[in-house]
């Protein structure tokens, strides 16, 4: 882990080779499955091939239902905030330890990856990783089943963020949360095209933060942004045999999900353009960017907290430089001390 973007330590190509064959072999074994399915449903017309994703995953990752009995310290239930649209959230609630009533948990709002037009907050994955955090770190975690594309392009996710959030703060969704729940101490937290959510849902909270009480956004967690641009990074040109992670999936990703005619400088995916709203002014909260040396969209995220250090906003960095593109839903040793680490941060705040 390190602290400044100037201090990471990148490996070489032959290092990279090194770490890769040292992954354990079931992890291997996931990640060329899920780089594999992936080229199978992404349609050269643009479309997903949703009935072969849909058996695909329940092979891979299959959902799993809300379940109001604990398992594993943690309960869940599932509600929709938007009929209009199909917007739903899965709640995670840790059960509390020790007979400790007076326990105050923060809230966590997680926007799940998929180059926002794959995978779901019900599959065993997302399900699994947002129990773990809800019970290590004892807090409330709200994950959200947004619209996904290309049936549903920019800003479709982003509105869906902001609608939920809108919800979360009104009677009905704070009721929907356990009485010791606090929304004044509320992160937000997501991966790859989550974390891209993150940022602008965000920033657009962070604008008139005053007229979102009793809700406070204390905290962004950033783990593993999927942000672009026209111009290539290094990364996405070097690293071409990494886990999951392909620079082709990442240009699909990007047609499915922009405007029709918008190229990779469009603001919802390079946010440090000169077409990007300025941020200067925003009370953006302190941010946490999560990036591994192994994720060819490394040089993006180094660029994303950079800038946000130019735009005077307090942000921290976790690196890992074994780490690959969703490690941490896998079962890799760097998934157990990465919970720590975020909890370090959200302990701070």
């Amino acid at each position: 882990m390190e602290g400044n973007a100037k201090n990471v330590r990148l490996l070489t190509n032959s290092q990279l080779d090194k770490q890769r064959s040292r992954l354990p072999l079931r992890v291997r074994w996931l990640c060329w499955a899920l780089k594999t399915g992936t080229f199978l449903v992404l349609r050269s017309d643009g479309t997903v091939n949703r009935r072969l994703a849909a058996w695909l995953l329940w092979c891979l990752m299959p959902s799993v239902p809300a379940n109001e009995k604990p398992k594993r310290g943690v309960y869940t239930k599932d509600t929709v905030v938007d009929h209009v649209n199909g917007v739903w959230v899965r709640l995670f609630v840790p059960v509390q330890e020790n007979g400790n009533e007076r326990e105050v948990l923060p809230v966590v709002v997680y926007f799940h990856g998929g180059g926002f037009c794959m995978l779901s907050a019900a599959q065993q994955l997302y399900d699994e990783f947002c129990r773990r955090l809800a019970k290590r770190r004892r807090v409330v975690v709200m994950s959200v089943e947004y619209r996904l594309a290309p049936e549903h392009k920019c800003p479709a996710a982003y509105n869906d963020g902001f609608a939920t959030l809108t919800w979360l703060k009104s009677n009905d969704g704070r009721s929907f949360l356990p009485r010791n729940a606090d929304v004044s101490r509320c992160f937000l937290m997501g991966d790859s095209a989550g974390g891209n959510i993150v940022h602008h849902v965000g920033c657009r909270v962070a604008d008139n933060m005053d007229d979102w009480r009793p809700l406070r956004i204390v905290g962004h967690v950033l783990i593993q942004p999927f942000f672009g641009c026209e111009e290539r990074t290094i990364s996405e040109m070097n690293l071409t045999n990494v886990p999951i992670s392909k620079l082709e999936y990442s240009d699909w990703f990007w047609r499915a999900f922009l405007p029709a005619g918008a190229s990779r400088d469009h603001p919802a995916a390079n946010v440090m353009g000169l077409s990007s709203p300025d941020i200067l002014a925003v009370q953006v909260p302190p941010s946490l960017v999560v990036i591994g040396g192994m994720d060819n969209l490394r040089d993006q995220q180094l660029q994303y907290m950079e800038h946000l250090m130019k735009m005077t906003k307090e942000v921290e960095l976790l690196f890992y430089e074994t780490a690959f593109h969703g490690f941490f839903t896998m079962p890799y040793p760097l998934s157990s001390q990465f919970l720590d680490d975020i909890s370090n941060f959200m302990d701070r705040l």
